[in-house]
């Protein structure tokens, strides 16, 4: 029991050193800092934004934003230095570009698409609808054209 009490201390120890402690300057430079990696993803979890992110690349990269900060980037400069380097993918929110179209106007394109296809499907079983009534009202007449009880 006292071995695995060690071992969970141990793991508790490291753990907490995993964690990145940046210090800042003032409360503008955490707050730019926060407000701009919020917007990057983490290039390893991609469902994290930098901000969030406990992987290596992303303190990698943590630290590369703030000394691109340090040196007097905008952050504007800062954004484009990382998609020259990593690609559109490393934003949150792509910029509107031709390579992107497809990733900003295909949830468009295929939500219409749906509603095409649920419109063409309506009207044919309605365009059927009407036969098939008229092919039941042939149905009950007998040969002589008296109607059946």
């Amino acid at each position: 029991m006292r071995a695995l009490l060690w071992i969970a201390l141990l793991l508790c120890s490291l753990a907490a050193n995993a964690i990145d402690v940046i210090g800042f300057r003032d409360a503008a430079e955490e707050q730019r800092f926060r407000a701009l990696s919020a917007e990057l993803r983490c290039l390893v979890c991609q469902n994290q934004s930098l901000d969030d992110s406990s992987a290596p690349l992303a303190q990698d990269l943590r630290n590369e934003v703030l000394l691109l900060m340090r040196d007097g980037n905008s952050d504007e400069q800062i954004r484009q230095y990382l998609v020259d380097r990593y690609g559109d993918f490393v934003l949150y929110r792509p910029r509107f570009t031709a390579a992107t179209l497809l990733l900003w106007l295909g949830p468009v394109l295929l939500l219409l698409g749906g509603v095409l296809l649920v419109w063409r499907s309506v009207r044919r079983l309605q365009q059927q609808a009407p036969a098939a009534t008229q092919d039941d009202d042939h149905a009950t007449e007998s040969p002589d054209n008296s109607p059946r009880l």
